[in-house]
């Protein structure tokens, strides 16, 4: 039994992941990296989607789905 939780300790789950988001002025829907070092924008209208902060980004938008 103890050999089973050492296993799970020894492949950790990242902390990072990629969102659809969707814009709120166009509705267009696009794919984001969550820990973006760069500001994000929709490919659209232009409008600012992510924005960087160093670590975890800032969404400006609507979450749809978190994919793994």
């Amino acid at each position: 039994m103890a050999n089973n939780k050492k296993s799970k300790i020894l492949i950790p789950q990242p902390n990072s992941r990629f969102l659809r988001v969707k814009c709120l002025n166009c509705g267009n829907q696009q794919i984001i990296f969550g820990c973006s070092a760069t500001d994000v924008e929709c490919l659209v209208c232009g409008k600012t989607l992510l924005q960087s902060t160093g670590g975890k980004a800032r969404i400006l938008t609507k979450i749809l789905e978190v994919l793994s």
